[in-house]
């Protein structure tokens, strides 16, 4: 199945393609190579979801919210490109997680973003080099925030 075909057999439910909250561009083609700026917890009814791992919502809600975040980015790629399947496989993602002090578990939380991406373009095009980093605030106190860069087919 193609990554189009199987975005549609999972019926997945995406937010609008978030609008910028400052000076950037969300999504940017440089060569071959797509990039997608920050994104954050958008649902598809508008709202964030927000709160501190550990604090405000454990483990499994932070990884559901990285969940929303792998959606709210495929929302800006779907918007940009003609289809997923202009996407030959992920590069990179990097997951900012907004948790306590003491919360050690960030690459589990940014699961919830890249096995949604494995869901899509599969084990071997799905999966890039990560980066999972805790910190000490995040944009409006959402749990997670995610950047990606993706090659484009030829």
């Amino acid at each position: 199945m193609s990554p189009e075909e199987t975005f549609q057999k999972l019926n997945l439910t995406l937010p609008d393609a978030p609008k910028p909250m400052g000076v950037y561009k969300p999504f940017l083609i440089v060569g071959n190579i797509a990039y997608v700026s920050g994104h954050g917890t958008l649902k598809p009814d508008g709202k964030l979801i927000i709160g501190r791992i550990g604090a405000d919502m454990d483990i499994e809600a932070g990884k559901q919210a990285a969940r929303q975040v792998g959606l709210a980015i495929l929302a800006t790629l779907k918007d940009n490109l003609p289809s997923l399947d202009h996407i030959d496989r992920v590069i990179k993602v990097l997951g900012m997680v907004n948790a306590t002090s003491d919360f050690e578990k960030h690459p589990y939380v940014i699961n919830g973003c890249s096995e949604l991406f494995a869901e899509i373009w599969g084990q071997e095009k799905g999966v890039g080099v990560r980066s999972a980093v805790g910190m000490r605030t995040l944009p409006d106190n959402i749990p997670v925030e995610i950047e990606a860069q993706f090659l484009l087919k030829s």
